[in-house]
Parts: C-alpha cells; sequence; structure tokens
C-alpha cells in the first residue's frame, strides 16, 4: 500500500529531511512514485483524494494472513494492512454489523476520535489488538492518521519524495528507491496524528519520540524511538 501526501496536508518530519540532506542521494517526485508503484505491482488500484494526496494499493502478492483492504466513507479514506484479533467486541463498541471488516471499524473509531474530543487517541489505536497498519486521511478537514501495530508485523516506512511529498508504504525497497535516506521504518506502537501534532507512542503517549541519525551504511536515513523504560524501537 503507498500514500503520498503533498506539504499542504503534513509537513515532512525535521529528521529525515535533515538525514536527506546529511547523505544526498537520489530522489523520484511523488508522481513518479506513484506511477513506478502502479506500473510494478498487479491489478492496482489508484485514487487521487484532492489535489495533495494520492493512495493506492493492490492485493499482488499480500500474505494470506495479513489482507489489504481499502474503503471511503463519509470522505474519509482508509489504507489498513493486517488483521485484528478483537474486531468482534469492537464492533459491538462501535455498533457495527457483524459484516463490517478491519478498515470500516478503523474508519468508525476515528470518526469517534474526530467527533468526540477530547476523546484520547491513543486510547483508539491501544485498543486495536493484532498485526496492523493504515493509513486515514479525512478529507473534510485534510486530516492524516496513520498508525502501526505495538510489534511492528506488518511493515510500515515513510520517506520523503523530492518534490517534498510525505511518502508511507509497506515497501520499503520501493521508498528506498524514491525516498533516499530522507527514509525510515515507521515507529511500531506509535501513531502519527496531523491533528494531534506529531507522532506519538500510544503504549507510552507521555514519552518522548526521538530520532537516531543512521550510519552511512544503512538504508535508513534514521531510526525512531520511544524514550523510557518501555521503549518500542522501530527495527529492521
Amino acid at each position: 500500500m503507498l500514500g503520498v501526501f503533498s506539504g499542504s496536508i503534513v509537513s515532512p518530519p525535521e529528521e529525515l529531511v535533515a538525514a536527506g540532506c546529511r547523505t544526498p542521494s537520489p530522489k523520484i517526485t511523488s508522481a513518479a512514485l506513484v506511477k513506478r508503484f502502479v506500473e510494478s505491482n498487479a491489478s492496482t488500484v489508484s485514487v487521487q483524494a484532492g489535489d495533495h494526496v494520492q493512495l493506492a494499493y493492490t492485493h499482488h502478492n499480500q500474505s494470506p494472513l495479513l489482507p489489504r483492504s481499502f474503503a471511503v466513507k463519509d470522505e474519509i479514506f482508509c489504507l489498513f494492512e493486517g488483521a485484528l484479533d478483537n474486531l468482534g467486541s469492537l464492533r459491538q463498541q462501535y455498533g457495527l454489523a457483524k459484516s463490517a471488516n478491519e478498515v470500516i471499524l478503523v474508519i468508525e473509531a476515528y470518526k469517534a476520535l474526530r467527533d468526540r474530543a477530547p476523546y484520547p487517541a491513543n486510547h483508539v489505536v491501544g485498543h486495536l489488538s493484532g498485526n496492523f497498519a493504515f493509513i486515514v486521511f479525512d478529507k473534510s478537514t485534510s486530516s492524516l492518521f496513520v498508525a502501526s501495530d505495538q510489534d511492528g508485523k506488518v511493515p510500515l516506512y515513510w520517506g520523503i519524495t523530492a518534490d517534498g511529498y510525505v511518502a508511507f508504504a509497506d515497501d520499503a525497497d520501493l521508498l528506498k528507491g524514491a525516498c533516499g535516506k530522507s527514509l525510515a521504518s515507521f515507529p511500531q506502537g506509535c501513531f502519527f496524528s496531523t491533528a494531534v501534532g506529531g507522532l506519538v507512542s500510544y503504549e507510552n503517549p507521555k514519552n518522548k519520540i526521538t530520532a537516531v541519525p543512521a550510519t552511512d551504511e544503512e538504508i535508513w536515513g534514521a531510526t525512531f524511538k520511544v524514550e523510557g523504560p518501555a521503549v518500542f524501537a522501530s527495527t529492521e
């Protein structure tokens, strides 16, 4: 799955900008990245969500245990990869039909978070049990919400394209070829929210997240880590 967002939606993380400046390497534009994804994956679905957002996904080569899904409801776009162990109880919690799958559940959970402020975002994501990564874009508010499970079982990466777009994908090689060293593994057990204002650990929401610059030999520009006694570090 792939989500590409312009600077008008999300400001590029300073740590990834700095990583790209320290070790410049070839990049391509966001449009070229989407084109590369579409051309290199069979049966790709690509969606333009406004002038500044592009989403794409494919079922090609997906894990049968961690399928990819996509849905749009009330101008909320969601890409979801993985499976929730507690989907049944969450359906009841949010008043959903038994036919509702993970991607619909995440949209409803996001709507509850958005409309019932100050409902804590870390509670919403913390209630999800299973292996997952998702990207939610709310076109009505131009807001982005991205999260990864606590164990990082579903890979998720983010980087910055040549034209300054922030890209999220489950394929490291795809972003490596597009973002150069402005690339990192998205930290497990964390969410990124433009409404909240950045990257937060939902396990330890009060703990600061720092970015450790990578060595020149690593493909990553930085590694994001949650500080404190309970540390969940992004690994690869």
